[in-house]
């Protein structure tokens, strides 16, 4: 191999991975970091990785096209995954490995690794973006083949080459960070009986310490993307980020799940997706009075099979670009402003308005009206219980 090129994160595990690598491969290699929203001192995560033995350090801000390319076109799905989770870690990996795809071209690199476990989703995720994208790369995958397999074989092979160890309890959860949401995995949420600690939450208060008082905000939308709040037009990640201070201030958007991984094992999962859950909720509400009733049948039957691409790491499959412009060409007329109320957990939406409503008040109200003749919901009925009364003579006869 003439170069790798390492996605990098600064932690315990790759940079063991980036000192491996140049052990085992003799040859230069580049740590690569996505900043895809996450907590971060960029600063020494490049002062780590040249230190810890990288030629090269890349960082890359991928926050606005994350939002804009990867995280927008999957709400205008209404993309959720087994009904609960909005697939934060899912739709940060195809931008992750399009990236690094990116920067081993620039940098003249014909390998890639990451340090994804043999026993997670991420390795697939991943590698199907290496491999749809730039199939000639060697993909490295230490995890799977070395015999670092304990965190006691980590620190010993940190300590031996001088690879800093963090000093500081560690932390007994694996973790996940970007603009959509945070999650947690291990430690005592391998037990599902367990309920998580107040301490780990990051992005949200507690609904019982949320306000007491209700905020009320109004999102407006173009083409089923968000493009405001209260009138103010914002660029995708500011816009996120924004609803990500207004929901974890008012304990909405946690999430705990037991669900089913794509290599085959059940695991248990802590999520907070504040700014998402209201998009979520907001995306739905203005959908009711701008997407016509069988538009919205057929896309919403189309809503699992999408999310399951989008988890099982399928972003640059063809089916997946046949799917998303199914979604998105239903979203035309997905214009308009909804109000919500945000309190204690709660994402309530209270207003919606467009000037592409297909809500008309003059057919649904309860008063004297002068364009519905109720006299002809009687012929309507006969004929849709036309089937039923044949099946129930059937029986009786």
């Amino acid at each position: 191999m003439k170069k790798i090129v390492l996605a990098y994160s600064g932690g315990l595990d790759t940079s063991v991975i980036l000192t491996w690598l140049k052990e085992e491969y003799q040859c230069p290699v580049v740590a690569y970091a996505a900043d895809v929203g996450q907590t971060e001192d960029w600063d020494a995560v490049r002062e780590k990785g040249m230190t810890t033995g990288a030629d090269k350090v890349v960082i890359s801000d991928l926050r606005e096209e994350f939002v804009r390319d990867y995280v927008f076109p999957a709400f205008r799905a209404n993309a959720i995954y087994e009904s609960s989770y909005l697939l934060g870690t899912s739709l940060a990996r195809p931008i992750i490995a399009k990236e690094q795809v990116r920067v081993a071209a620039a940098e003249g690199a014909d390998a890639v690794s990451h340090g994804a476990t043999g026993k997670g989703n991420d390795q697939v995720r991943f590698e199907l973006g290496y491999l749809g994208l730039d199939p000639k790369l060697q993909i490295i995958a230490p995890w799977r083949i070395w015999d670092l397999n304990s965190r006691t074989k980590l620190v010993e092979y940190a300590k031996k080459h001088n690879i800093p160890v963090p000093t500081t309890k560690k932390n007994p959860y694996s973790s996940d960070e970007n603009l959509l949401h945070i999650s947690f995995e291990g430690g005592l949420l391998e037990d599902p009986w367990n309920e998580p600690e107040e301490s780990m939450f990051k992005l949200s208060v507690s609904p019982e310490n949320a306000p007491d008082q209700p905020t009320y905000i109004e999102i407006g939308f173009k083409g089923g993307s968000p493009v405001a709040i209260d009138g103010e037009t914002l660029s995708p990640a500011n816009l996120l980020a924004k609803l990500n201070k207004l929901g974890g201030a008012n304990g909405i958007g946690r999430l705990d799940m037991v669900e089913n991984r794509f290599v085959g094992m059940k695991s248990r999962g802590v999520y907070e997706t504040p700014g998402g859950t209201i998009l979520y909720a907001a995306h739905r509400d203005l959908e009711t009075i701008t997407l016509d009733r069988e538009v919205m049948k057929i896309r919403d039957s189309l809503i699992a099979r999408y999310s399951e691409l989008i988890y099982n790491g399928f972003w640059f499959s063809p089916e997946m670009k046949l799917m998303q412009g199914t979604m998105d060409a239903s979203q035309a007329t997905v214009n308009g402003v909804v109000r919500l109320k945000l309190y204690k957990g709660n994402c309530i939406p209270v207003g919606r308005k467009s000037d592409n409503s297909l809500y008309h008040e003059s057919f649904a109200t309860f008063e004297e009206d002068e364009v519905y003749t109720q006299a002809d919901a009687g012929g309507f009925i006969r004929l849709n219980a036309l089937r039923l009364k044949i099946q129930a003579m059937t029986k009786n006869s």
